[in-house]
């Protein structure tokens, strides 16, 4: 059995300890918020995000950071993409060089457009970064609901060892070299998922869904590509896959976000109501900022751009998506 320091004690760090420690792992969870810590230790579950999710015994919880990481076999990052890079400035010391960090916080740095993965090896260079991403809502993973998702990295031997740590008989664990297919559908289905819950809230149905899911894929392959992603990864989990469970879930942030929107709400009255980190907020920008960087044609990712950046009305936003010029549904049409 391995040691494992998870650095998050949020809904998807709780979740992970649960499951690896249920494993038989050595789990350490730290977190910055000891108002957090306490509630953990003294509960024995996340009351605000995970309620009814027993914690085992034998998860130690702590605010001291060298705690957390002593003796660790495994790193896991389970922190909300926009404070990935302060995170790993404070792992810093505490890392060696070839450790394992298991990157679980999905989206794209807002200031730079980088990749996670590209976040952590800014900051911790000789580290070998894994991303582990699929369609898993944490409150699914920790009630044992069978689940699967991808162990992404460019190390096959770090991609194999974390696929062992955390494989179980309710978490298949597939592996892949592709992390930047991996990384870029995992950040980008958020986008599409709020837009999903706008066209709930505008009223619309299943056929406008099933049309916004579809062509929105399209649109998250066609950038993944041109930044180097292999196409089959975004037919995937980490495409098609999390894109699905993203945009049809209760469990889904960004499509409860997405609905408060289309039913009126402001940008910000939605988060508020939400009441945690709407990763698709920030990776709109990011996606506008990539798609004019790479010159690929991304209109759903635009369109959202505009209702949360500059006030665009929803329903003008699908008219206008509606009646664009004419198009081949696929660029290579053989005629």
């Amino acid at each position: 059995m391995s040691v494992v320091s998870i650095i998050g004690a949020g809904s998807w760090g709780t979740s992970l300890a649960v499951h690896l420690s249920k494993k038989g792992h050595e789990v350490r969870v730290w977190s910055l918020f000891q108002e957090e810590i306490d509630m953990l230790n003294k509960e024995k579950e996340h009351l605000d995000k995970l309620p009814g999710i027993k914690v085992p015994d034998t998860v130690r919880f702590t605010t001291d950071l060298a705690k957390c990481l002593e003796d660790h076999e495994f790193i896991v990052l389970a922190v909300p993409s926009q404070t990935l890079r302060a995170t790993c400035k404070l792992l810093a010391k505490h890392v060696s060089a070839g450790d394992i960090v298991v990157i679980c916080s999905k989206g794209l740095e807002e200031d730079t457009g980088m990749r996670l993965s590209e976040v952590v090896l800014s900051e911790l260079p000789n580290v070998q970064p894994v991303a582990l991403y699929g369609p898993s809502h944490a409150e699914e993973v920790a009630k044992g609901i069978p689940t699967t998702v991808v162990s992404a990295s460019q190390n096959q031997k770090a991609a194999f060892k974390v696929q062992d740590v955390f494989m179980s008989p309710t978490l298949r664990v597939y592996t892949s070299s592709d992390m930047t297919g991996t990384e870029i559908g995992a950040a980008l289905k958020n986008v599409i998922a709020l837009c999903a819950g706008i066209c709930d809230g505008l009223g619309y149905g299943d056929n406008s869904k099933a049309a916004l899911m579809t062509r929105g894929i399209t649109e998250i392959a066609r950038l993944g590509t041109a930044m180097g992603a292999n196409s089959k990864t975004f037919s995937g989990l980490t495409g098609i896959g999390d894109l699905i469970v993203t945009c049809t879930s209760k469990h889904s942030r960004n499509l409860r976000a997405g609905y408060l929107i289309g039913k009126g709400y402001s940008v910000q009255e939605a988060q508020n109501e939400v009441k945690m980190v709407v990763e698709g907020i920030s990776a709109t920008r990011v996606a506008k900022e990539l798609s004019e960087k790479y010159k690929v044609n991304m209109p759903i990712s635009q369109e959202a751009y505009k209702i949360l950046f500059k006030g665009k009305d929803c329903k003008k936003a699908v008219y206008d998506l509606m009646t664009r010029s004419r198009k081949h549904e696929s660029e290579d049409t053989g005629w």
